[in-house]
C-alpha cells in the first residue's frame, strides 16, 4: 500500500511519541531504553566492565518487551476477527500504559536506584507501551518507515539522497525520501522535547506522549 499524507502524519506522530518516551525514560530511569530495548544490552555490557551491579532492570527489559509484543499480536488477531478497529484500540492501550506510568510517577517516590521497585514499575510499564507500538509496526502499521528506531530509516534515506545527488534517483527513490523524512525529523524533535520535558516537569511530561498517541489512534482507519 502506497503511503498517503495521512500515513506520513501518523508515522510522524508515532515517531515523535516513541523518541519522547524513550528519552524521558533514559534520563529519568538511569539509562533505561524503553523503545529501543535492545540498546540495553550495550549498557549491560558497559556496566559489567565498570563493575556496576545494578543491571537487573535492564536484563528484564527484553522479556517484558517480548511479552508485550506477543500479547499485542494476539490481541490484534482477536480484535480483527471480531470486526473491531484493532489498530486504533491498541494505540489507545499504548496511551493507557503511558498514562499509567505518569500516574504512578505522581503517586510513588522518585526512582532512587537503577534496580529499585519504582524504577522497575515505571520502566516496565513504559516498555510494555513501546512493545505495543513495535508490534504494530510489524503488523497493521507495517510499511517502509519505522517509528520506534531510526537506524534503518536514516540508512536508507542516506543511500537515497546519494542517488538523488548523483542523478540516479527514480520515482521510487524520491517517494522513499518523501515518506521517511517526516518520521526522522519527528524522532529528532521528540528526543529533544523528551529531554526538555523531563528537565522541566519530570515524568509529568509523559502526558504529552499520551496526547500524541491518541491523535495517532484517531488518524487510523477503522480497520
Amino acid at each position: 500500500m502506497t503511503p498517503t499524507p495521512t500515513h506520513r502524519r501518523r508515522a510522524a506522530l508515532l515517531a515523535l511519541a516513541a523518541a519522547y518516551v524513550d528519552t524521558c525514560g533514559f534520563i529519568g530511569l538511569f539509562g533505561l531504553f524503553t523503545a529501543h530495548v535492545t540498546g540495553n544490552f550495550v549498557l549491560i555490557g558497559a556496566e559489567l566492565v565498570s563493575h556496576h551491579d545494578q543491571i537487573l532492570t535492564k536484563l528484564l527489559a527484553l522479556p517484558v518487551f517480548l511479552v508485550s509484543v506477543l500479547l499485542t499480536a494476539q490481541a490484534e488477531f482477536v480484535l480483527q476477527r471480531r470486526g473491531k478497529p484493532a489498530t486504533a484500540w491498541l494505540l489507545g492501550i499504548e496511551a493507557l500504559f503511558i498514562a499509567a506510568a505518569a500516574l504512578a510517577a505522581w503517586r510513588l517516590p522518585a526512582p532512587g536506584r537503577p534496580d529499585d521497585m519504582v524504577t522497575m514499575s515505571l520502566g516496565f510499564t513504559l516498555i510494555a507501551a513501546m512493545g505495543v507500538q513495535n508490534a504494530l509496526m510489524r503488523t497493521s502499521l507495517a510499511g517502509p518507515v519505522q517509528t520506534t528506531v531510526m537506524t534503518g530509516n536514516v540508512t536508507q534515506t542516506a543511500i537515497d539522497l546519494l542517488s538523488l545527488a548523483s542523478g540516479r534517483a527514480d520515482a521510487a527513490v524520491r517517494t522513499r525520501i518523501y515518506n521517511a523524512w517526516p518520521a526522522i525529523l519527528a524522532f529528532a524533535v521528540g528526543s529533544a522535547l523528551g529531554a526538555a520535558g523531563y528537565a522541566w516537569v519530570g515524568f509529568d511530561c509523559l502526558w504529552l506522549a499520551v496526547a500524541l498517541l491518541i491523535a495517532a489512534a484517531l488518524a487510523v482507519p477503522n480497520v
